[in-house]
């Protein structure tokens, strides 16, 4: 299959949100499973940064002659959307607040939600691509 077909519709953007969903439902559990332990800052994954930086990436993507900001690279496909989540330096950060585990349950059910629906669009879209080889076929 041509690689140019998985790239032209939203598949990246949704593969980068489903990674990401991915790696905070690692985090928020963690969280979970050390809320009793003394002195345990709560972490998580800066949802507001993941946004900017996805945001960046599709607007390089979709400009290619505009240089990519300092905190994405472009691969050597020259994708940016394939960076945005290889690199967390400076989404992780802790939170230095006691929180409970009510506040962690809700974060942790947002963001399997999230990811979710991501996984729903790209089986989606795929069935739409199967749908269109299979009818030029």
């Amino acid at each position: 299959m041509n690689n140019s077909i998985l790239n032209a519709n939203s598949l990246p953007v949704l593969e980068q949100v489903v990674s990401f969903a991915q790696k905070r439902h690692h985090i928020l559990a963690g969280n979970i499973a050390n809320l009793d332990t003394p002195d345990y800052k709560v972490k998580d994954l800066n949802l507001s940064k993941f946004q900017e930086k996805l945001l960046q990436a599709i607007q390089a993507k979709n400009e290619p002659n505009e240089p990519l900001s300092p905190g994405l690279s472009a691969s050597r496909q020259g994708d940016p959307l394939r960076e945005v989540t290889k690199n967390m330096e400076g989404m992780l950060f802790h939170d230095q607040s006691n929180v409970g585990i009510e506040q962690q349950v809700a974060a942790l059910t947002k963001n399997q939600m999230m990811h979710d629906l991501a996984l729903n669009i790209m089986e989606n879209q795929i069935r739409l691509l199967e749908t269109a080889i299979s009818e030029r076929l």
